[in-house]
C-alpha cells in the first residue's frame, strides 16, 4: 500500500503543476483486486452538465469517466489498462456534504489477456461499476467496485473485480 500512496503522490503533484484550466476533473485511485493484488487506477471526468429529476431528495445526474488502471503482478506480469465510460450518479441533497451513488457501464482494453489467475481471454473487457461516497467542497471521497468481463465473447470468461478508495477533485 506505500507503494501506491507513493506513486499516488507523484501522480498528483504532476498533473496539478501541469493540467490546464478545464471543465475536466481528476480521480486517483487506490485498491486490492479479488486476489488482493494492488491496483492504481487515475482518471479524468467531465460532468454532463445536466440533471434529470431534481426534487428536494437529490438528483440524477452523470459524468464521462476515462481511465488508466496499473494492476500490479504477484503471480503474473503486472498489466494496463485503458477504460472510457458514462457514469450516472444520483447525487443527495446536502448543503455542505451530499451523499451519492453511482453506477456505469463502458469498455476497457487491456495490455494482457492474463492476471494473476484470471484468463481474459479477450484485450477487450466490458466495465461495470458500483459505488457511492461523498461530495464537498468540489471534491469527492468515494469507494467503487469495478467488474470487468467480456460477456462471453470468447471463453474462458473469467474477469476480473477492483475495490478501491478514490478522491476526485477539480483543477
Amino acid at each position: 500500500m506505500k507503494r501506491l500512496l507513493s506513486i499516488g503522490a507523484v501522480v498528483t503533484l504532476a498533473l496539478g503543476a501541469s493540467a490546464p484550466a478545464s471543465a475536466w476533473d481528476v480521480t486517483l485511485a487506490g485498491g486490492v483486486t479479488r486476489e488482493s493484488t494492488e491496483v492504481i487506477r487515475l482518471a479524468l471526468q467531465r460532468d454532463f452538465e445536466r440533471s434529470w429529476w431534481q426534487s428536494s431528495t437529490g438528483r440524477l445526474t452523470g459524468y464521462w469517466d476515462a481511465g488508466y488502471t496499473y494492476w500490479f503482478g504477484d503471480q503474473s506480469a503486472s498489466n494496463h489498462s485503458l477504460s472510457f465510460a458514462p457514469v450516472f450518479v444520483y447525487e443527495f441533497a446536502g448543503e455542505s456534504v451530499r451523499p451519492y451513488v453511482e453506477a456505469g457501464i463502458g469498455a476497457a482494453l487491456f495490455s494482457s489477456t492474463e492476471h494473476e489467475s484470471h484468463d481474459l481471454s479477450t484485450a477487450f473487457q466490458f466495465e461495470d461499476r458500483i459505488g457511492f461516497g461523498l461530495r464537498f467542497a468540489g471534491q469527492e471521497i468515494g469507494v467503487r467496485a469495478i467488474h470487468y468481463s467480456n460477456a462471453g465473447i470468447k471463453n474462458p470468461n473469467d474477469g476480473a473485480e477492483t475495490y478501491t478508495l478514490h478522491y476526485r477533485t477539480s483543477f
